[in-house]
């Protein structure tokens, strides 16, 4: 079953055929090699990243929701404002399928903290999403789009309107959350003198909004209103 926010987005594809392939892979998102088949954590409680950004539960639904609005938001200005044409379901699908291997290259160990598979030590996500991508039969212009999604450090650049549309909307997304991330994690920490290990893009901004409002008084607030949080949905 796909994530709530994530079906409506697929559902914004309108080429049916290629809406069908994009929902086929986020359904069932397996990788084989050898005849063994590789299954990661699940799309809806993985994470984005390990460390940098989105790096908690949740954190890869989020991601690709954010992006995903980001990325159409820059389709309307070329659009409305510079007069340009842009493929919106390939914007749209590039956006749904640029880490969806991510998960697959992830683990989560017993204390909640997350490390990276077997199969990270011989393939990247980004490689293993290529690879499927091509198999499953995708359209060259898509895959384009997602093997440039990391722009100048990827393995190609953009080269179309829709691919770079896809790496400026992944930047500003992955940017956005981790300077929200680590803004929060300085506050707490000058207001504490802890840490507060496993911040959620939720918790970071209420954390930030409470120094804008009450200083570091609040800040400090707020990081107990968070642990009492915690500590009552593991009860």
């Amino acid at each position: 079953m796909l994530h709530p926010k994530i079906k409506v987005l697929v559902e914004k594809i309108r080429d049916k055929n290629l809406r069908r392939k994009v929902a086929e892979l986020l359904e069932n998102p397996t990788f084989e090699v050898e005849g063994k088949v590789y299954s990661g954590l699940p799309l809806d409680v993985s994470p984005a990243g390990l460390s940098h950004h989105h790096c908690y539960p949740g954190g890869y639904v989020e991601h690709v929701v954010s992006t995903a609005n980001l990325a159409l938001a820059l389709c309307n200005s070329v659009e409305k404002v510079y007069r340009g044409k842009v493929n919106r379901d390939i914007v749209l699908a590039g956006v749904l399928l640029h880490d969806v291997f991510k998960p697959l290259t992830y683990t989560v160990s017993q204390n909640g903290s997350y490390s990276t598979t077997g199969l990270a030590d011989y393939m990247d996500h980004l490689s293993i999403v290529i690879a499927e991508l091509v198999r499953r039969g995708f359209p060259l212009e898509l895959i384009h789009v997602v093997s440039a999604h990391h722009g100048e450090y990827g393995p190609i650049r953009p080269h179309t309107v829709e691919a770079l549309i896809c790496h400026l909307a992944d930047l500003m997304d992955s940017r956005l959350n981790g300077e929200v991330l680590n803004a929060a994690s300085y506050l707490v920490k000058k207001a504490t003198g802890e840490e507060l290990p496993g911040l959620t893009s939720k918790e970071a901004f209420e954390i930030i909004r409470s120094k804008a409002f009450e200083g570091l008084k609040g800040v400090a607030k707020t990081v107990e209103k968070i642990k009492k949080r915690r500590t009552a949905r593991k009860t």
